[in-house]
This record gives C-alpha cells, sequence and structure tokens, in this order.
C-alpha cells in the first residue's frame, strides 16, 4: 500500500532484521552492564517505541518512516534473541539443547497469537488499514516488560552454572576461529538466512500466482508453527542422536523444501514447501546454536554472543531484502535454486568438523 516501487516491498521487513543485527553488540553489551533482567525490560521498551513509530508512519502514509518504525523494533528484538542464550548458559551441560529448545518452543504461542491480534486490531483505525495491528505491538511490550519484572537470573557474565574458577577470558579471533564455532555459526547464518529469503517472497509468490492474501497469510501461519512447533522435542533428539546430525537432517529438509517449491506452482506446494522449510530452520538453527554454546567459556559470553547474532542477523536482513529483488527480477523459481549452493557450503563447513573434531577438544570445557 505504501511503496510506489514494489521490488521494496521487503524493505520493512528487512529493516526489522537490520535492526536486530545493529543491536546484537549494545544488546549483548546491555546484558553485561546492567544484568540479563534489565537489559530484556530495556528490550521490551525499544519495541514499543518502534510500535508507536510504525502506528505514527501508517497515519501519514510514509513508507520510510515506517521502515525505521521495524528498525527500531528489531532493535529491540535484538534482545529476545538473548533469550536462547540465557537459557542455555544457565543450564547444566547436559540441559543446553532441550533448555533451547524449549525457549524457541514459545515461537509456537507467537505463530497463534501474532496472526490473531493482525485480525482483531487491523481494522481498529479504519480507515487507516493495520495501525492497529502495530499500535498492539505497544501492547504486547508492555505484557512482556510485565512479565519481565519477576525475572531472576545471574548476570550474563556470572551463569549460575559455574562452579570452578572462572577461566580468562580468550582473544574474540581465538574463539571464532574453532572449527566448531566456524561449522555451528554457518549452519546458523546459512539456515536463518535461507529461511528469512524464502519466507520473504513467499507470500509475494503466492499472490502472484493468483492466490488469495488470506491464503498466503495462511501458508505463513503453518510455516511459521513448523519453525517453533518442533522445538517441543528437538533438544531430545539432539541428546539421542547428537548435534550434527540434527543439523544435517535440518540442511536435508531445507533442500527438500526447495525441491517441493520447485516442482509447481498449486497452493499445496507452496504450503508444504513452507512447512518443510520451517522444520528444517528449527533443527539446523537449534543444533547449530548449541554447538556454539559449546565454544566459549563464561567470561566470553557477551562478547561471543554479541558478535554471533551481529553477522547472523546482518545475513538475515541482506536475504530479506535480496528477497524481493530476486523475487522481481528472477521470479520464484530463482529464490529456491538459491537454497542448494547455500546448503552444500553449511553442509561443507559439518563435513570439515567432523573431520577434525577428533582433533580439536572443545575449548570452552
Amino acid at each position: 500500500m505504501l511503496a510506489a516501487d514494489k521490488s521494496l516491498a521487503t524493505a520493512p521487513v528487512t529493516g526489522f532484521n537490520i535492526g536486530v543485527a545493529l543491536g546484537a553488540l549494545p544488546a549483548a553489551a546491555l546484558m553485561r552492564w546492567l544484568g540479563r533482567r534489565n537489559g530484556f525490560m530495556g528490550g521490551t521498551l525499544a519495541t514499543a517505541i518502534g510500535g508507536v513509530v510504525a502506528t505514527f508512519a501508517l497515519f501519514e502514509s510514509n513508507f520510510w518512516l515506517f521502515a525505521i518504525g521495524l528498525l527500531i523494533v528489531g532493535a529491540g528484538n535484538s534482545f529476545v534473541q538473548q533469550y536462547r542464550f540465557a537459557a542455555a548458559d544457565n543450564a547444566p551441560s547436559e540441559f543446553k539443547a532441550n533448555a533451547i529448545s524449549w525457549v524457541l518452543a514459545g515461537g509456537v504461542f507467537a505463530a497463534i497469537i501474532g496472526p490473531q491480534a493482525v485480525i482483531w486490531t487491523r481494522d481498529l483505525f479504519a480507515p487507516v488499514m493495520f495501525a492497529g495491528a502495530f499500535a498492539a505491538i505497544v501492547v504486547l511490550a508492555l505484557i512482556g516488560l510485565f512479565v519481565l519484572s519477576f525475572l531472576r537470573v545471574p548476570d550474563a557474565s556470572a551463569p549460575a552454572v559455574a562452579a570452578a574458577p572462572p577461566q580468562p577470558p580468550r582473544e574474540l579471533r581465538q574463539i571464532v576461529s574453532q572449527p566448531r564455532f566456524i561449522a555451528g555459526m554457518s549452519c546458523g547464518v546459512g539456515s536463518y538466512a535461507l529461511m528469512s529469503f524464502v519466507m520473504t517472497g513467499a507470500p509475494l509468490a503466492m499472490v502472484a500466482c493468483g492466490f488469495s492474501p488470506d491464503e498466503a497469510a495462511l501458508g505463513i501461519s503453518w510455516h511459521v508453527l513448523a519453525m517453533f512447533a518442533p522445538s517441543f522435542f528437538t533438544g531430545r533428539l539432539i541428546g539421542r542422536f547428537g548435534k550434527e546430525t540434527i543439523v544435517i537432517t535440518g540442511m536435508l529438509l531445507l533442500i527438500g523444501s526447495a525441491i517441493v517449491a520447485l516442482s509447481g506452482i498449486d497452493l499445496w506446494q507452496f504450503w508444504t514447501s513452507l512447512v518443510l522449510l520451517g522444520i528444517g530452520w528449527n533443527f539446523a538453527f537449534i543444533g547449530s546454536t548449541v554447538m556454539v554454546a559449546q565454544t566459549y567459556r563464561p567470561s566470553e559470553t557477551s562478547k561471543v554472543q554479541g558478535f554471533h547474532d551481529f553477522i547472523l542477523f546482518s545475513t538475515v536482513a541482506f536475504g530479506s531484502f535480496m528477497s524481493g529483488v530476486v523475487f522481481n527480477v528472477w521470479g520464484w523459481d530463482m529464490l529456491n535454486w538459491i537454497v542448494f549452493p547455500v546448503t552444500v557450503f553449511c553442509l561443507v563447513a559439518l563435513g570439515y568438523l567432523i573431520v577434525v573434531a577428533r582433533r580439536t577438544p572443545l575449548s570452552a570445557s
């Protein structure tokens, strides 16, 4: 409704992801300086401010101000991304995978609450469509602020499970050069960027193929459920089969998603592809997050997590922006062909890790 150039249709989503990337390092630093509870509460305030800006932009029909509003929401979300690390850092080593899985399982509720909130509030300020939905972000953020006020968790620099005397921090360069970190971050970044790249373009493709916006939205709802519902058992699968096996399975599911999408443009093919895309992301991202969490010491938490999420969401932002460009120039098929070289690269990184694993001890242990 707002952009004259339709190739910029994904710019607000890109603005959100840029906000997450730009906020990653400051969020990690604030967690260390202020403590996790205060940091998380500050993140909800940023989210609320972003909701106000986005709502105002819709009343003004200002496309770029709307994108800036979502950038601010994304900056608030950079604190949300720290939840999974906070859970892992404060859990026993044998429960880290389950802790991360349960945090991401909260996305199941988001998949239900989010679309319903849009349906209930999008006409609230008619004829300014969707202004109510973005105003609802403010309400949700304030609810989160209230819940987080009850949080009691040790600071990021002093995890509760650190029973031994703290080891001195290493240089970031030494940490990120570990084969396990390289493989874990490669798979996490690759799977997340691909998911965002294909998911962002999917509704545009469905509408372009003659399906209704409601059918496109329902496909995305199924996709989001597929992203988070497996989290209830992904941790147990990792415990049983190992992180690398689950990540490989996730990459193969991403490939399967692309194959289904390339097989035709019926509605069931779009929806099936999106479901496989969501499950593949879940396996690959949770498994790779656990891998990364094994590579740093408690004293290195903030800088490693901030660096990881900065690279992760910078790449995701680029992927979401290029989704609209690639779709407008080359079409839906090209979005899915790009899945293959990225997943192959990730599988090669995992293969390299497997080759050197017996000779390279976990530096964080």
